[in-house]
């Protein structure tokens, strides 16, 4: 079962808040940080993450660190609402490879959804990097 297990330092996640591999990031401050996924599932699809927490998933999380991770997610549910307008937005999170979880570092996604188009698969398909960037910078202006 890999619901328990170590955390990987070296992780993609890690990595990004270290800045050792690239992200469109949309949000930052001291405990969290939010930045498109690479390989959304939808138009504005944003990850949540706590910078400096070493939960593989939400069962591991000490709640002090889930408080501004849940806090960051409302607020880009917000910005992502003001910048894209859409139908819904889709909010959840993976525990566990059986549940979809492909990185172990307890994160967010933020989907937005449309009335009409179908849903991405998770973790299928990179998108277009510029792309990212332009949703990136719509979504944070956004933000109060």
């Amino acid at each position: 079962m890999d619901l328990d297990g170590d955390y990987d330092v070296d992780n993609i996640f890690a990595k990004i808040v270290r800045g050792e591999m690239p992200a469109a990031k949309v949000f930052e401050d001291h405990d969290t940080m939010a930045f498109m996924d690479a390989f959304p599932q939808g138009k504005g699809h944003t990850l949540v993450i706590h910078k400096r927490s070493h939960a593989r998933n939400l069962l591991d999380m000490d709640p002090a660190d889930l408080a501004p991770v849940i806090l960051t997610t409302q607020r880009l549910a917000r910005a992502i609402r003001a910048a894209l307008n859409p139908d819904g937005i889709v909010i959840t999170q993976y525990n566990g490879r059986a549940s979809g979880q492909t990185i172990y570092h307890t994160h967010f996604h933020l989907i937005p959804r449309w009335a009409g188009v179908p849903l991405g698969r998770h973790a299928q398909g990179m998108a277009d990097p510029a792309e990212l960037r332009e949703l990136a910078e719509a979504i944070a202006a956004e933000i109060s």
